[in-house]
């Protein structure tokens, strides 16, 4: 009798995932397919980078997974501890055992448990490593094994020979299909949901009125609710309070694969033609590339790409701006309005993203992990490939990109005209006239003091000045250009990691301001 495992990760459903589909069709009659999810610990608290909200998102998959598994005749079962020694245990007391997994995108602790797991022995039988739909590795897919070092070869990897071919030919393929139904007898629970909670103290700080539904349904409704406004998409992603009411919020269901890519894609494109439609699959395809970049070198979450950029800043770290910036009390109105909307929704769009990791890097100097971290934290959808990839784009550590440095001031005029977003976190500016948002410091006294505003004591006056230190970050980016392009080019290694396009020309095809995608309609730009 052969005893297969489904190890669950970020992949939590049952149509459209691989190791499911191949583990069921594997199966003869007498054989066991046996679902596990492992509660890691090291994901909680604050060295494991997750909010309490993410924690109660995944929480809520699990259920929503295992009823997915009773309908079916079977359950999930969630182990608790390190998968390094809980898996063995578990497989241990099997009779003929083998693994079936989706092998994530991931870096840091996630990296060593796969290397140790299923690109070493310590599983100690067969196992089944399947990549994400849209990721190719150099590697066996179905072993999990690397064919050769990351750093091996001068060469551009395997991986990315044709990427956007077989990127589409994902996109485009039928699903995997979902079995009725397993054999039962499932392997017992050590650990339920409320008891991992309660160990941990898992209540969620975020607004729960703002907080997405974990789970399949959930996710489901989401994407039908956003096919329905998909026409309205291009005027609302960018504007950050249109694009909290009316953006996809699908990624936090791709994230951890309540929905896959593929059916998000498909479903899309049964809607009309048009533009809105165009720009939601470049970003599809975004998503996709940057998850690549992070799967071909996991270094992107914790040093610069480029060189010549590493440990930049280290030295001038404030803690007293780095926490102003975390606290949203930097007197720049838009940067505040958006990190307190992080800190309590767990949600920012790109734009504001783009805008806070700018502003906390160019303007106060701060060294860029730091920043980083504290937004993957906060964020319900944190994807390590976009995050600090993304991360170092947006503040010149690739050294592939023009310096562009938002200025919060310019983005309250664009994109919240009418103070919506400010004033619904940043209170204490209510009564200001929307002409004086953008900058309260300039508004004369008698403007402050008719809106009740005392700058200094209801509000900060701006930590640092704007115009020098963007001046000042221009011109010593300007300096090291010639370094930062001699760094990239001396080493082909760097060079591929750092470009954004097959034709090693980032900035002709680089994500484009608004982080629509509008620059990268076509798939071919990808590499």
């Amino acid at each position: 009798m052969t005893e297969s495992v489904v190890w669950h990760r970020s992949d939590l459903r049952v149509p459209d995932n691989e190791p499911v589909a191949a583990a069921a069709a594997a199966a003869g009659p007498d054989d066991r397919v046996l679902p596990v999810f492992v509660v890691d610990p090291r994901y909680y608290g604050d060295r494991g980078l997750a909010c309490d909200a993410r924690l109660r998102f995944v929480h809520e998959c699990l259920a929503g997974l295992a009823e997915a598994y009773r309908r079916r005749g079977t359950d999930l079962a969630l182990l608790y501890g390190d998968p390094r020694e809980r898996l063995p245990s578990l497989l241990a007391g099997l009779d003929d055992p083998r693994v079936y997994v989706t092998r994530d995108v991931t870096a840091r602790h996630g990296k060593a448990r796969d290397d140790a797991l299923l690109d070493g022995d310590g599983l100690a039988c067969p196992v089944e490593a399947f990549d994400p739909g849209g990721i190719v590795r150099e590697s066996d897919s179905r072993t999990g094994r690397r064919a050769t070092p990351p750093d091996a070869a001068a060469e551009p990897p395997a991986s990315r020979t044709d990427w956007a071919g077989q990127c589409r030919g994902y996109l485009t393929a039928d699903p995997h299909p979902a079995p009725e139904s397993f054999p039962g007898d499932p392997v017992a629970s050590d650990v339920t949901v409320a008891e991992v909670e309660a160990r941990h103290d898992v209540e969620p700080g975020k607004d729960p009125d703002r907080r997405p539904r974990g789970g399949r349904d959930a996710a489901l409704d989401r994407l039908e609710a956003f096919v329905r406004k998909l026409p309205d998409y291009p005027r609302n992603v960018s504007p950050p309070a249109a694009a909290e009411e009316h953006g996809s919020r699908l990624s936090v269901d791709l994230k951890f694969g309540t929905l896959s890519t593929r059916e998000v894609y498909r479903r899309v494109q049964r809607c009309p033609e048009g533009r809105g439609r165009s720009i939601f699959t470049s970003r599809l395809f975004w998503n996709h590339h940057y998850r690549q970049k992070l799967a071909d070198w996991p270094g992107w979450m914790d040093r610069a790409v480029n060189p010549v950029f590493r440990g930049l800043y280290r030295s001038e770290h404030d803690p007293e701006l780095a926490a102003a910036w975390r606290e949203g009390r930097t007197g720049f109105p838009m940067v505040d309005a958006a990190m307190r909307a992080l800190v309590e929704t767990g949600y920012i769009n790109f734009r504001m993203r783009a805008m806070c990791a700018s502003v906390y890097c160019y303007v106060l100097r701060e060294p860029w992990r730091a920043g980083a971290d504290f937004m993957y934290y906060h964020l319900l959808d944190a994807e390590p490939g976009i995050n600090h990839p993304q991360w170092q784009s947006q503040t010149g550590h690739v050294g592939a990109h023009p310096v562009r440095v938002y200025d919060p001031a310019k983005q309250v005029r664009e994109y919240d005209p009418e103070g919506t977003y400010v004033r619904r976190y940043v209170p204490e500016l209510a009564d200001l006239p929307d002409e004086h948002l953008p900058r309260p410091e300039k508004a004369p006294l008698t403007v402050l003091e008719a809106a009740g505003v005392e700058l200094g004591d209801d509000y900060p006056y701006p930590v640092v000045d704007y115009e020098a230190r963007a001046e000042r970050a221009r011109t010593a980016f300007a300096r090291l250009d010639d370094r930062a392009t001699e760094a990239l080019f001396d080493d082909p290694r760097t060079l591929r990691r750092a470009s954004l396009s097959q034709r090693h020309g980032s900035q002709s095809v680089s994500e484009d301001e608004d982080g629509t995608g509008q620059g990268q309609s076509s798939l071919e730009d990808f590499g």
